[in-house]
């Protein structure tokens, strides 16, 4: 069995940093960069492009709402039409970014409040689907698995992958919990291990409140601003590959 490993990475401004990047890069298989939305710019971006390229990992725009302060985890009312155009924009700024690197852009995994609203509004799934498309029939999605994204994206003709996340907790409606509630996050890395395990082992993911559900996925996020999430990506990787788990990416 093989699966991806990937995190959010680039998420920080300036001398300032979110988390332990190059740490994370040499732990994933693919990386989710933030492209001037809810984080980065051009310089934490050409930097962030530059360490994964030399880390040989597949690189993916992470755009979100423009809304730093907020960290891209509060929906901003647009219309899906000015979605469209704002995920474009942010895309192209990472591409842009990408060729004085020496870096290609594969995919795209919206982040935040934006990839929670996509799991559900089919409208602002099919912007999303629609913008990627118009930009590049090369580009993939890397979708919450068992949403209105990835069904956007198959009518749309975007190559689509699926993704579960190693340290959120999920609802019995295969959402993750709002962070602001219990259970929202895992932080004890042997407790997210024996769940992506028992995924790996069943495909069913276990839940707060209710009977394991279940999901496909051709990918793991482990969240790179979380506290501890090196000691997260190094434990769940070294567990994996000793049950005979290959972590690769999913292009």
């Amino acid at each position: 069995m093989r699966i991806d490993l990937n995190s959010d990475l680039g998420e920080g401004y300036g001398p300032w940093a979110m988390g332990d990047d190059a740490a994370m890069l040499g732990l994933v298989s693919s990386a989710n960069i933030a492209c001037g939305g809810h984080a980065s710019d051009p310089e934490t971006m050409y930097q962030t492009l530059r360490l994964a390229a030399q880390n040989g990992v597949i690189l993916g725009a992470h755009p979100g709402y423009n809304d730093p302060l907020g960290f891209g985890r509060r929906v901003i009312p647009m219309a899906p039409a000015e979605v469209g155009r704002m995920v474009a924009a942010q895309i192209g700024s990472l591409q842009g970014v990408a060729t004085l690197a020496g870096a290609r852009v594969a995919y795209v995994k919206p982040h935040g409040a934006l990839a929670n609203l996509a799991a559900d509004d089919r409208a602002v799934a099919d912007a999303i689907a629609q913008a990627v498309k118009a930009i590049s029939p090369d580009l993939a999605l890397l979708a919450i698995s068992g949403t209105a994204l990835e069904d956007a994206a198959r009518a749309a003709g975007v190559t689509v992958f699926s993704e579960i996340f190693a340290d959120r907790g999920y609802l019995p409606n295969g959402r993750l919990v709002p962070r602001a509630q219990p259970g929202a996050m895992i932080h004890d890395p042997e407790a997210a291990v024996a769940r992506l395990l028992a995924f790996l082992d069943t495909g069913l993911m276990q839940v707060v409140g209710g009977d394991p559900i279940p999901l496909a996925a051709q990918s793991i996020c482990v969240h790179g601003d979380s506290p501890g999430a090196v000691e997260m990506a190094r434990h769940i990787r070294g567990r994996l590959t000793a049950a005979g788990v290959t972590i690769a990416a999913f292009l």
